[in-house]
């Protein structure tokens, strides 16, 4: 394929890229891909924001010029370009540009209406259908995860994703792929467990456990405990898997926070960690641990070289950070920081 369309550019650009049009859509059907990646993929492929709307399924969602997708964008202007969803059907699809449109912005919105026309047909108001061989399917995830879709759609979501009924299960969120849900285990509080279970997904929150129906409030919470979830580089140190349910009251910063206006604390601690690559991962063993002992052999340091580097930080910082007090406001410090590094999905 890549032979063919090295070919058709130096042939005829347009038809070039037609092919790969055709070639994107088909590896997104293949795979099962949910609504979101597809509407992205339109709004990459074309340049312009995307909008897909389907007031039957309670769809409405917005993809950005960078791909992020959120839902109901807002009013949709008439003079946009616009596509039906079935053949004679009323426009659905549109792409965020007024005129006319190219041979390549409608082959997009072509293939955009026959993925997603296969993911509705798959997932939502399916009753009676055969739930059929979908153990891994991305799109049926998403249904599951949406509170908008019907109670019934996400009962055959579940049925194509062979979910127990009865079990509990968890939202789990990651910064490098999509949703997925997961049967709640009893050694979820073990961080040893955790790390072994999700260590390959990067940056992970995960939501509490909850009955089938209830995964769209798990997702929401997976969300959040993702935001404090850490990369675990020297900038951004930190457990790299939350557990929803162990923020406990950390979690009403999320709302508290205003991006616009950091807290004292935070500018406190982003002037310390100009000194060295070493602070923000002093601080948070040091917040993390019993002991400074403990905290040292974390840090692989001799305890003294850790009492030395604390009162330095301590002098940047502008309070004491040994005594619970300062420890706590390091610890509140360190978790607004990192709500501002990593802003709300969209």
């Amino acid at each position: 394929m890549h032979h063919v369309v090295a070919k058709l550019d130096a042939l005829d650009p347009e038809a070039g890229a037609a092919i790969r049009v055709i070639a994107r859509f088909d590896e997104l059907v293949e795979g099962h891909a949910g609504l979101g990646p597809i509407l992205s993929a339109a709004a990459i492929l074309t340049g312009s924001p995307a909008r897909l709307i389907d007031e039957r399924f309670a769809v409405a969602l917005r993809a950005d010029l960078d791909g992020r997708v959120e839902r109901d964008g807002g009013p949709i202007d008439p003079r946009w370009i616009g596509a039906p969803l079935v053949p004679g059907g009323r426009p659905a699809l549109w792409l965020e540009r007024v005129g006319r449109h190219s041979l390549i912005e409608a082959m997009v919105l072509d293939r955009v209406a026959f993925a997603a026309r296969e993911v509705l047909h798959r997932t939502r108001d399916a009753a009676g259908r055969s739930a059929g061989p979908f153990s891994d399917d991305p799109a049926a995830v998403e249904v599951l995860l949406d509170s908008a879709a019907s109670e019934s759609d996400r009962l055959h979501a579940a049925r194509l994703l062979h979910l127990p009924g009865g079990a509990d299960l968890r939202a789990v969120a990651s910064a490098d792929s999509a949703g997925q849900i997961v049967a709640a285990a009893k050694d979820d509080g073990d961080g040893a467990a955790r790390a072994r279970r999700w260590g390959g997904l990067g940056r992970t929150g995960i939501g509490p456990a909850v009955p089938l129906l209830e995964l769209p409030r798990s997702w929401g919470r997976a969300r959040t405990a993702l935001r404090y979830a850490a990369a675990g580089t020297d900038n951004d140190p930190g457990p790299g898997v939350v557990l929803f349910e162990e923020l406990g009251t950390l979690a009403l910063l999320v709302d508290a926070l205003d991006p616009a206006s950091p807290p004292d604390d935070v500018r406190a601690l982003e002037k310390a960690a100009r000194s060295g690559p070493w602070v923000l991962r002093t601080l948070v063993e040091f917040t993390s641990h019993g002991s400074l002992r403990l905290a040292a052999a974390a840090l692989y340091v001799h305890h003294s070289t850790l009492k030395g580097r604390l009162t330095a930080i301590e002098q940047s910082l502008g309070f004491p950070v040994h005594e619970p007090q300062g420890r706590l406001r390091v610890q509140l410090a360190l978790a607004a920081r990192r709500l501002l590094l990593h802003p709300a999905a969209r």
